[in-house]
């Protein structure tokens, strides 16, 4: 029973950033977030596409992720919206005011950006599992569960 708690915890950790905090606040934020979004799309209309569909992302891969449903795939749709977001949105390399010491909103851009990549590679491992086993067992099957809540102490073990 420990070990279901201390993989849910996990898995609940790993989608915090966006359920329900990033959701949440693109509903309570709705036209701030459209109005940063249009600095990256331009049009209105399609900066009210992406945070639509971003609020779907967060909202159903990490119930995907949390539930262990499709947990694998949602984990890869997520490392690729971290992905696209840091580019899109953390771009701190265009930032005038860039610099080591001192207030500098280019450096927060900067941890912003590194931030995004390195939860995209935890969603990457969730995706592929921690072995080349793992990863082929990916490849094979994309939309199969992990099966994080089944109980291993069933399972017969081989000589």
């Amino acid at each position: 029973m420990l070990s279901i708690i201390a993989i849910a915890g996990a898995r609940c950790l790993l989608v915090s950033l966006f359920l329900p905090f990033s959701a949440l606040d693109k509903l309570l934020n709705f036209n701030a977030a459209v109005g940063q979004a249009s600095q990256a799309a331009g049009a209105r209309s399609v900066a009210t596409l992406l945070i639509f569909t971003g609020f779907g992302i967060e909202v159903l891969m990490s119930l995907a992720i949390i539930s262990g449903l499709f947990d694998r795939a949602a984990a890869l749709v997520l490392a690729l919206y971290c992905v696209i977001t840091a580019l899109l949105w953390k771009q701190f390399w265009r930032q005038p005011d860039f610099k080591l010491r001192g207030a500098s909103h280019g450096r927060e851009l900067f941890w912003d950006f590194w931030k995004n990549l390195a939860l995209a590679g935890g969603f990457l491992m969730l995706t592929l599992g921690g072995s080349a086993e793992g990863a082929r067992s990916f490849w094979h099957d994309p939309l199969a569960s992990s099966h994080p809540y089944a109980d291993a102490s069933t399972d017969q073990v081989q000589p």
